[in-house]
């Protein structure tokens, strides 16, 4: 009898391992699924939530075929504690995994109605913006300049709505006095605040909120830039002229003043390391405007020779080394470059056409950079012409 017993019970044993076997692969693939929905959702994860407040409001929306499978599932994965707080689009037909990536991985809100505040280098400018649910990206109803005074009906209609997002995104070589007098033009922040030290913000995109204060979107700002130079400084090449990590940060500064193009600051960054390491005056313009305007605004016209010829801590036409502060606010791909400059014996640089997009030619010789200068004076008499 006892015989009888245990082969049941193994028989038993065996069919309850082979249904959960069965059971967790239908779960596996039910998670990974296509989902129910036939259009596009907009999900909203307020701050302090949880999963199952999440799971319970897709399944209501009709998203996922079951709120506890994709409890589960997030368990599962290690990503029931990682919800970020925002507005989500899901996708038509989401798996309950592509779900759970959406609400955990972050980053700016993906779905809703949106004001972007532009700070950029020459004008800043206010753009409102709206998801198309049918396709899922932001089209845009309204943008304009906030200095001209005119504000269309869009942004009167969108700031009267709880459920805006708001961002203020910086342009890559805007100085800090441009931040702060921008900030004090967005009305959905507030208080007072300092102009920072130039070179510490890190041009980027920043959610903002009803409320927030000028001095935490600032603090920010400096968090995100302290970060990455510390990591550009930690992987830094051997041997740079560069003694501190504030001084990365003014030969960056440079660099993204003087190009645009991603694929040559690596370049421009040689030519400036090779000068220190020669003890050549580095002799670039950026650095003479910075001592003309401090950075308060747009010089709108060229240097004179006056300007060239003026002993201020800026100009490195007749100072030697660097500057004493930067001249702006690099972004990471220029402070990588200062810090992992291209292996090159490049002296010189000058523009190739009259379009800045075009980059530069680079010289080892004097004789060459003469050539490629006469080369550029030529276009520009043509211009004239």
């Amino acid at each position: 009898m006892w015989r009888s017993i245990a082969s049941n019970a193994l028989t038993f044993l065996v069919v309850a391992l082979f249904l959960l076997g069965g059971l967790l692969l239908w779960a596996q693939n039910e998670y990974n699924a296509e989902g129910p929905l036939t259009a596009p959702i907009c999900l909203e994860v307020p701050r302090g939530t949880n999963m199952r407040a999440v799971s319970d409001d897709l399944a209501g929306e009709g998203a996922v075929s079951s709120a506890l499978l994709l409890r589960l599932g997030a368990d599962y994965s290690d990503k029931a504690q990682a919800l970020k707080a925002g507005s989500y689009l899901v996708p038509e037909g989401a798996s309950m995994s592509e779900i759970v990536d959406i609400v955990t991985r972050g980053g700016a809100s993906t779905c809703g109605t949106e004001v972007v505040y532009r700070i950029g280098i020459t004008r800043a400018t206010v753009q409102v913006r709206e998801i198309d649910p049918t396709t899922g990206r932001y089209e845009e109803r309204a943008s304009f300049d906030p200095s001209e005074g005119e504000v269309p009906e869009d942004y009167t209609r969108v700031r009267q709505a709880a459920d805006t997002r708001y961002r203020v995104a910086l342009a890559e070589g805007v100085t800090s006095w441009q931040v702060v007098e921008e900030l004090k033009q967005i009305d959905v922040l507030e208080g007072e605040v300092d102009v920072p030290p130039e070179g510490s913000l890190a041009p980027d995109s920043y959610e903002i909120g009803p409320g927030d204060t000028r001095a935490s979107v600032i603090e920010r700002m400096q968090q995100a830039q302290q970060l990455i130079l510390a990591q550009a400084w930690a992987n830094r090449a051997s041997g740079l002229p560069l003694s501190t990590p504030e001084e990365a940060l003014i030969l960056a500064s440079i660099i993204e003043k003087e190009t645009g193009g991603p694929e040559e600051r690596r370049e421009v960054a040689s030519v400036f390391v090779n000068r220190l390491e020669k003890g050549m005056r580095l002799q670039t313009d950026p650095t003479v405007i910075y001592g003309v305007t401090k950075g308060q605004g747009v010089l709108g016209r060229g240097l004179r020779q006056s300007e060239l010829r003026a002993e201020t801590p800026w100009n490195t036409y007749v100072i030697p080394g660097l500057p004493p502060t930067p001249i702006a606010n690099p972004g990471r791909a220029s402070i990588e470059a200062a810090l992992n400059p291209a292996d090159t014996e490049y002296i010189y640089f000058v523009a190739k056409t009259l379009d800045p997009a075009d980059g530069h030619n680079f010289a080892v010789t004097l004789d060459e950079h003469n050539r490629n200068v006469a080369a550029y004076r030529a276009l520009e008499a043509q211009r004239d012409q």
